[in-house]
C-alpha cells in the first residue's frame, strides 16, 4: 500500500533491512511474563516487537493491567490483543510517554517490557519521579548492516538501531533528506550527519512515509 501511494506520486522506494529482531524465548523470560501476568500492574510498551514477544507467552490470557503505549502501530496492536479499555495513555514518543506516566500521583511502580537496545529516557524520566521500573527484556535487535552504492533522494529511518547498524558501513551524500519516524530516531542520526532530518509528525510507517511524498511532491 505504502509503496503504491509513493509509486502513484512518482517515488520510487526500495526496501532495505538493516536490522532484524527475535524474541527471547527463554525459560527465564517466560517465567518474568508469566508472573507479571499474574499481577494487576501497570505495564509499558514502546515497541510492537516488545508486544509480540509477551504476547506469545500469553497465550489468549488477558491479565489485569494497565498499559501505557507508544505510537500509532504499537497502541493499535495493544487494543487489538488486551483491548482499548487496558490502555491508561499513549504518546509520540519515550520521553512524552514518560512525562505522561509520571503525571499520575498515584503511579509508583511499572512494568517495562523492552528489547536489549532499548533507550534510556523512559526509565531514567520514571525513576527521577520515584517510579520504580521493573526492565523484562523480551527480544533482541540483530544488527543487519550492508553496503549500499546507490545513491538516494531520501532515506527513511524507523527506528535508532537502524541508524546505528545503517552508518556502520555507509556514508550520505551532502544533499541525501533524511528522515526519521521520531524524535529519538532524529537525535541518533545526528550524531552521525549534518545532513537535513525530517521527522514524521506522528508515529507510525505510514505517517513517515506521507511525509516523504508530502515533501517530494
Amino acid at each position: 500500500m505504502l509503496l503504491e501511494e509513493a509509486a502513484d506520486a512518482g517515488i520510487s522506494i526500495d526496501q532495505l533491512s538493516f536490522i532484524e529482531t527475535e524474541s527471547i524465548l527463554s525459560v527465564e523470560v517466560q517465567q518474568e511474563i508469566e508472573l507479571a501476568a499474574t499481577e494487576i500492574a501497570i505495564v509499558v510498551f514502546t515497541s510492537m516487537n516488545a508486544v509480540e514477544a509477551v504476547t506469545t507467552f500469553l497465550d489468549g490470557h488477558q491479565p489485569e493491567w494497565s498499559i501505557y503505549s507508544i505510537g500509532t502501530a504499537t497502541g493499535r496492536l495493544v487494543k487489538e490483543y488486551f483491548g482499548e479499555e487496558r490502555m491508561a495513555g499513549t504518546a509520540n514518543d519515550a520521553a512524552s510517554l514518560a512525562v505522561l506516566i509520571a503525571e499520575d500521583r498515584f503511579t509508583d511502580e511499572v512494568i517495562f517490557f523492552c528489547g536489549d537496545q532499548r533507550r534510556d529516557e523512559l526509565p531514567d524520566i520514571l525513576r527521577s519521579n520515584d517510579i520504580e521500573v521493573q526492565e523484562i527484556v523480551v527480544y533482541q535487535t540483530i544488527e543487519t548492516a550492508h553496503r549500499i552504492e546507490k545513491e538516494y533522494f531520501a532515506i527513511l529511518f524507523f527506528s535508532p538501531s537502524a541508524v546505528r547498524s545503517f552508518f556502520s558501513t555507509n556514508k550520505v551524500p551532502d544533499k541525501t533528506i533524511l528522515f526519521a519516524i521520531g524524535n529519538t530516531t532524529a537525535t541518533e542520526i545526528r550524531k552521525f550527519t549534518g545532513n537535513k532530518i525530517i521527522t514524521s509528525d506522528a508515529p507510525g510507517k505510514e505517517n513517515l512515509v506521507a511525509k516523504m511524498i508530502e515533501y517530494f511532491s
